[in-house]
C-alpha cells in the first residue's frame, strides 16, 4: 500500500498551484471544473508518482484553530534529496517571503528539516 495523493482545500487555486510548481517542480494537469458543484481543482505530481490535490470550492471555511495546530493533518513531508538541499530550498523559500516556521536542523528522531509555509500557512517539512 502507498499514499496516493493528499487533498488541500485551498482559497486561491491558482495561487497555490504556481507556488507548488515553480518550488517543487511539481507537473500540472488541466484544471477541472464542476460547476454545478462549484468545485475546481488541480493534480500536481511529483516525478516519483507522488500527488497533491489542490480544490477549491467558495463554501470552504478555515477553521480558527490555525493550520498545523488543530486535530487532523498538521504537515507534510517533501523529501528534497540532502541536506544542502534542504538548505537551499529553505532560503530560497525565505527570500522569497515565505515564513520559515523551524530552522534547518537534526531533530530529536534522526531527521534533518526545515518547516515552511506555503502561500495559505500549510506546514511543510522539507526533509533530506
Amino acid at each position: 500500500m502507498k499514499i496516493e495523493h493528499l487533498a488541500l482545500w485551498v482559497k486561491d487555486l491558482e495561487l497555490m498551484r504556481d507556488f507548488y510548481v515553480t518550488y517543487f517542480k511539481m507537473k500540472s494537469n488541466s484544471k477541472y471544473v464542476n460547476d454545478k458543484k462549484g468545485f475546481s481543482s488541480y493534480f500536481l505530481s511529483f516525478k516519483g508518482g507522488a500527488r497533491i490535490e489542490l480544490m477549491h470550492r467558495p463554501d470552504i471555511l478555515q477553521h480558527p484553530g490555525g493550520k498545523g495546530m488543530m486535530n487532523g493533518l498538521a504537515h507534510f513531508a517533501i523529501s528534497v534529496g540532502d541536506k544542502d538541499k534542504v538548505d537551499q530550498l529553505t532560503e530560497v523559500l525565505r527570500n522569497a517571503g515565505f515564513e520559515i516556521i523551524g530552522e534547518p536542523r537534526t531533530t530529536g528522531d534522526g531527521y534533518y528539516e526545515s518547516v515552511v509555509s506555503d502561500p495559505e500557512g500549510n506546514h511543510i517539512e522539507l526533509t533530506e
